[in-house]
């Protein structure tokens, strides 16, 4: 079984501004749980006139109750309080004089718990092409225009293996057993059959409790990206950079405050 989430949504920045604002979006005030941002490989393909970039995230989280009660916080990585963190894997191809940029990124760690991977395509209206044709320049130079949109869709897949996992050293055993004792074929039918539906309820579990993690951390993505689009619009780069400073003194402030209050156990 697999779930889906998707949603669309159209910034009233340039499409250059919004690109530009995905690469500078770590950290924001929407994005304390990522602790670093890391370019893998980037490198542009003359022939397609598109630039490539692999990047890797190290995000921290608080694993939901419901994920400890179905499965053991030593399955998910997690700590007692259950706290987890994870490496994401990030690939985009960026092609600025189209107007189109695609991003997929991925889960690299309990991908046999629950796969999952979101998908975006920013796109620049060919009304706004269209109409603003011969401003190119200037669009450039400031990365915003007035009236100009990006479209971004986002689709999120999310897939638990759990399940199947269960199933088959639950099936490996099984013939195992039958095997030994001589069981008669007919025998295991029932219980077989209460063994599969289980499993898949775990399975249905974690994949529902991953398209509600991601219905609720989508928008605070979305509203990650205004805060830098903001910044950007205020004071350009400059001031992103300092935003992005001030945002990144602000999570390690925080992280002290709560070593002190626990004794510098955390």
């Amino acid at each position: 079984m697999v779930k889906f989430y998707d949603s669309s949504y159209t910034y009233d920045y340039s499409f250059p501004a919004v690109t530009l604002a995905y690469f500078l979006r770590y950290p924001n005030p929407y994005s304390t749980h990522v602790l670093s941002t890391d370019v893998i490989d980037r490198h542009f393909d003359p022939e397609t006139q598109t630039l490539h970039t692999t990047r890797l995230h190290l995000k921290k989280s608080k694993l939901p109750s419901a994920a400890l009660k179905v499965l053991p916080r030593s399955l998910l990585g997690a700590s007692g309080t259950g706290d987890s963190q994870s490496y994401i894997l990030e690939h985009s191809v960026v092609n600025i004089k189209d107007g189109w940029m695609n991003t997929e990124s991925q889960n690299l760690e309990w991908t046999g718990v629950l796969s999952v991977i979101e998908r975006q395509v920013f796109t620049r209206p060919v009304n706004t092409i269209e109409s603003l044709h011969g401003q190119r320049t200037a669009a450039m130079k400031g990365f915003l225009l007035p009236g100009e949109k990006t479209d971004v869709k986002t689709t999120v897949t999310l897939h638990s293996m759990i399940g199947e996992n269960i199933r088959k050293r639950r099936a490996a055993k099984a013939a195992a057993d039958a095997k030994a004792a001589e069981i008669e074929e007919e025998e295991p039918s029932k219980p077989g059959f209460f063994k599969s539906w289980s499993t898949a309820s775990i399975q249905r579990s974690i994949e529902l409790i991953g398209l509600r993690r991601a219905e609720k951390s989508q928008p605070n993505a979305k509203e990650g990206m205004q805060i830098v689009l903001q910044r950007l619009r205020q004071g350009g780069l400059v001031a992103v950079m300092e935003g992005m400073r001030k945002d990144r003194e602000g999570v390690v402030g925080h992280g002290a405050v709560k070593a002190t209050s626990n004794g510098g156990n955390e």
